[in-house]
């Protein structure tokens, strides 16, 4: 049997959906796959349909278990045998499953994160025949994704431990294109083919109601809506219980559900909606995953989620029959301020301390976010495709915002300066550096292609960059200018006759009652400050960090931020010490990525002698400036240790570089001194000849020496918890001896 028969006799379709067929051949040439395809696009038949043609069985993790069940239903249903193992299982009955696994039985099992650890999955896989490990809702093993579970890090030490490695593949609904990498790394997925269908749902209106009188407003909704199915979701249990009291009292007929229920009350609210019985349910974000509920007509979200993620996911639980549907935020200033309260009382399980500073700048990030799209005043839609990477040509028509009330608004004079910058440029710079300059903005890259001195520079300084960019796509459309196609787009002159007569007039709609102030000052962005040769350079730092995410099997960003990489380009550092300095890069990073960014860095200024990477202006060196005299009003000298000090070291038979650094810091008095470093120690241990670095495999890698040998340095191998190997050098007492001896009353000339 082959993949199209397949899916006709078991799951009754003759063709395919979009993006299905080259998923499923994928799969069957043995490629690992990333999909992202939007709820509804038929997700699980690009795996189930080669599990059912692949020779052995296909393992599907979820975290869902009533997802589980109605799909195993579903393919029991059709003929194909299924089964799982999750928490709803008393021990005999998983017993039984394992043993009708054991037999062949199976094509297909469903398993929850959690029991990958557990022995009896464990030792049931070794001897298993695993053709293909699928990872449902894919977005959950990123700790930048929406629905993070620690859980999911567990997936790929799995895979790591079967004999034979299966085919990989990874699907989600909703993830940027940040997400969809922090996938691919943690996963591991060997030359992925990825598939991205689209994120547009058509069928679904999208509004948002700036109101403060937020409960007149739902009773209003339900009542003109009565025989509407619908969800309406709420920030916290406290407005669901509020919300859930008013309606009743207002005879709707209406559920609820949260976490503060027992298990047995949500269960059965969710089935007296699920099963048509009850046609509302208000509910926090705890309700959704997993419900397979077709005819839900509107989605009301009482308070602004907190990522466009969560939105989308929670919006796009309305009108997956096809059928239009409502979706509705209604917003208030209120709203940040208690998603912003959540987030700071979020909980983190297993997560480091750096990486959750991290993931607490990017909740915050996605929360601002995701209150420019209850601001905008643009199309809702392309605001939500465009978070997402997808670039609509034109507004839908078919959201709030477009068919809003609007002023008409003549912008004729404004562009006119368009033409004028975009003949200055004589086509060669495409629509960010045209709206810059008009802007006046400061930007090196504006600096070092000359931009700034045009004529047009700053010329429309005083209209937002929004409204500027609704004016360029007006006249896009009109014909006055057109960009080029290809990766590397151009704005050229277009057909411009029309505006030389004083008759022709270039008409912007603007909504009326969310006009956007004029005078809005630009923040400056950190990547502003470089140049076309530092933006090369950023994305080659960008591919390293790729790789040795990859090679860990972490998300890129815990190796280095944006930020870190930027702070990198614009200081170009040609050694680890001057790695240090960059912001971001502490002595553990140092240590383990430090040489290997270094080299990237000076392997391309090595092929790219004389290019100037970043371009800062006097207001960026005043700023940098106040900063070190306000920090460095009193130099510290580099660290020594008093003779009492060095005492008090407690030496070991063996210890590592960064075990000694933390025992001079907790030992040393020594006032008005910087900290004792990794990188200080190792350039001792170098200068007496006792180690150096070698270049093994491609990477500079630090080992002991003859001389080191002779001492005792010994190297010791070690596993990351990714499992990856690695080694580390340890030194003896003796060395330990010489180290302190050299620390001590070393003061800088």
């Amino acid at each position: 049997m082959d993949t199209k028969e397949a899916l006709k006799v078991y799951f009754g379709f003759d063709s395919y959906k979009e993006g299905q067929e080259s998923i499923i051949d994928a799969i069957m040439t043995g490629q690992d796959v990333i999909a992202v395809m939007p709820t509804g696009s038929g997700k699980s038949i690009c795996y189930q349909v080669p599990a059912l043609v692949l020779s052995g069985m296909t393992i599907v993790i979820s975290p869902l278990i009533s997802l589980m069940q109605d799909q195993v239903k579903a393919l029991n249903n059709a003929g194909v045998h299924a089964g799982y193992i999750n928490s709803s299982l008393t021990e005999s009955q998983i017993s039984k499953v394992y043993e009708l696994a054991a037999t062949g039985r199976f094509k297909i099992m469903y398993v929850a994160p959690e029991r990958l650890e557990s022995y009896g999955f464990q030792e049931f896989a070794s001897k298993a025949d695993i053709s293909m490990v699928t990872v449902d809702e894919a977005h959950c093993i990123s700790q930048w994704g929406q629905d993070f579970r620690p859980s999911y890090l567990k997936i790929v030490d799995f895979i790591d431990s079967l004999s034979k490695r299966p085919i990989v593949s990874a699907f989600t609904a909703t993830a940027t294109e940040e997400v969809k990498m922090d996938i691919s790394c943690v996963l591991k997925l060997q030359n992925p083919k990825e598939v991205v269908t689209g994120f547009d749902r058509p069928n679904l209106y999208f509004s948002v109601e700036s109101i403060k009188k937020k409960d007149d407003y739902v009773v209003d909704y339900i009542e003109k809506h009565p025989s509407d199915s619908g969800i309406i979701y709420c920030a916290t249990r406290k407005n669901v219980d509020a919300l859930y009291e008013l309606l009743r009292g207002k005879g709707v007929h209406v559920t609820r559900y949260h976490a503060g229920m027992n298990t047995e009350e949500r269960k059965r609210n969710q089935d007296d909606f699920i099963y048509d019985r009850i046609p509302v349910i208000i509910a926090t974000n705890a309700f959704g995953m997993g419900i397979d509920k077709s005819n839900v007509r509107f989605v009301i979200h009482y308070n602004m989620p907190q990522s466009m993620e969560n939105y989308y996911q929670e919006a796009g639980r309305a009108g997956r029959d096809g059928e239009s549907s409502q979706c509705i935020l209604l917003y208030s200033a209120q709203d940040i301020i208690i998603d912003r309260f959540l987030l700071e009382h979020k909980e983190f399980t297993d997560v480091s301390e750096e990486d959750i500073e991290l993931i607490k700048q990017r909740d915050e990030k996605r929360l601002q976010i995701m209150d420019g799209y209850c601001r905008t005043t643009g199309c809702l839609r392309n605001y939500i495709l465009n978070y997402f990477g997808e670039k609509p040509e034109s507004p839908c028509d078919n959201c709030g915002n477009c068919n809003g009330d609007y002023n008409d608004v003549d912008m004729t004079e404004a562009a006119k300066q368009v033409v004028n910058c975009v003949y200055e440029t004589r086509g060669r710079y495409g629509l960010n550096i045209v709206i810059g300059t008009l802007l006046g903005a400061n930007r090196a890259r504006l600096k070092e292609l000359g931009t700034n001195e045009y004529r047009s520079y700053g010329k429309l300084k005083d209209i937002p960059e929004e409204r500027l960019k609704k004016l360029v796509d007006q006249m896009i459309t009109d014909g006055y200018i057109y960009q080029s196609e290809g990766q590397y787009s151009v704005v050229r002159m277009g057909n411009i006759d029309p505006l030389k007569n004083e008759n022709t007039h270039v008409i912007v709609r603007i909504p009326i009652e969310k006009q956007t102030t004029y005078g809005r000052r630009e923040k400056r962005r950190k990547t502003d400050t470089l140049t076309k040769a530092g933006y090369e350079l950023f994305d080659k730092l960008k591919v390293l960090r790729t790789s040795l995410a990859r090679e860990e099997g972490i998300p890129p960003y815990i190796v280095f931020s944006d930020k870190t990489l930027v702070d990198m380009c614009a200081k170009t550092p040609k050694d680890l010490q001057e790695m240090l300095q960059v912001s971001g890069v502490g002595e553990m990073k140092l240590e383990k990525y430090g040489q290997r960014f270094v080299d990237e860095i000076l392997r391309y200024l090595n092929t790219n002698p004389e290019v100037v990477i970043s371009i800062r202006d006097n207001d960026d060196m005043a700023k940098e400036d106040s900063s070190k005299k306000k920090k460095n009003k009193t130099p510290k000298q580099e660290f020594y240790l008093n003779p009492e000090d060095a005492e008090n070291f407690e030496y070991q038979d063996y210890r590592y570089v960064s075990e000694i650094k933390d025992e001079f810091n907790r030992i040393g008095t020594v006032e008005d001194v910087k900290k004792a470093t990794n990188v200080k120690i190792l350039e001792f241990l170098q200068n007496k000849g006792y180690i150096e670095e070698r270049q093994i495999n491609g990477f500079n890698l630090r080992v002991q020496t003859d001389l080191g040998l002779q001492k005792g340095i010994m190297t010791e191998e070690k596993k990351s918890q990714a499992g990856n190997a690695y080694s580390v050098l340890k030194y003896p007492r003796i060395i330990q001896k010489e180290i302190v001896d050299n620390f001590v009353n070393h003061q800088p000339d």
